[in-house]
């Protein structure tokens, strides 16, 4: 990489070697300007189930403030949202919901699960019969934030966590087989 051309934002190079323009206009390659305008505004679904809820709604105050990674408006709708952070427990009367709201996002979609009861079953996962042992049976989760309840500062992690996994994705891969997870076990309840 020549060191005398200039960097935009998020380390997309520019290709322009034209002295006169090199300032005003730049050449990069499409998948990376995609990319770098898709992680800029993950809008996350305002979803909370359980008590990692009210950590996740602390990320959206000054202290923490998500909004400056572009991710602050939470979305009241799952049609408007590209990110779904399931925080909270997850039971077996609520998987079905938890689904169909995955389903009525748009592609491309995320998701984080927050906190212990959300990864594995947390504290409910010998005796709780009525809980999920693990989101990951209902929807495909791409990152997991544990913690009972987990940090602000572990979100936000997390949330860079699925902006490097956008930065991978390519748009002509519409499949996102680089980058989908998988369902670790689609036999639970009325989900598939």
């Amino acid at each position: 990489m020549n060191p005398e051309r200039p960097i935009l934002p998020n380390d997309i190079p520019n290709f322009n070697d034209d002295p006169l323009t090199r300032e005003n206009v730049f050449i990069a390659k499409l998948d990376d300007l995609i990319a770098w305008t898709r992680r800029s505004s993950v809008w996350p679904m305002t979803f909370g189930l359980a008590c990692c809820a009210i950590e996740m709604m602390a990320t959206s105050v000054a202290k923490y403030d998500i909004d400056r990674f572009g991710s602050g408006p939470f979305r009241a709708t799952p049609r408007q949202a590209d990110l779904m952070i399931v925080a909270g427990t997850v039971s077996h009367k609520m998987a079905p919901r938890v689904k169909r709201l995955y389903d009525q996002m748009p592609e491309p979609k995320y998701v984080i699960a927050m906190g212990a009861c959300v990864c594995k079953g947390g504290p409910y996962s010998k005796f709780g019969y009525h809980v999920v042992q693990g989101v990951d049976l209902v929807v495909p989760v791409d990152v997991y934030v544990p913690g009972c309840p987990p940090r602000p500062e572990a979100l936000l992690e997390g949330l860079f966590r699925i902006m490097e996994k956008i930065k991978l994705e390519r748009i002509t891969d519409r499949t996102r087989e680089r980058t989908r997870p998988l369902i670790q076990n689609p036999k639970v309840g009325e989900v598939a």
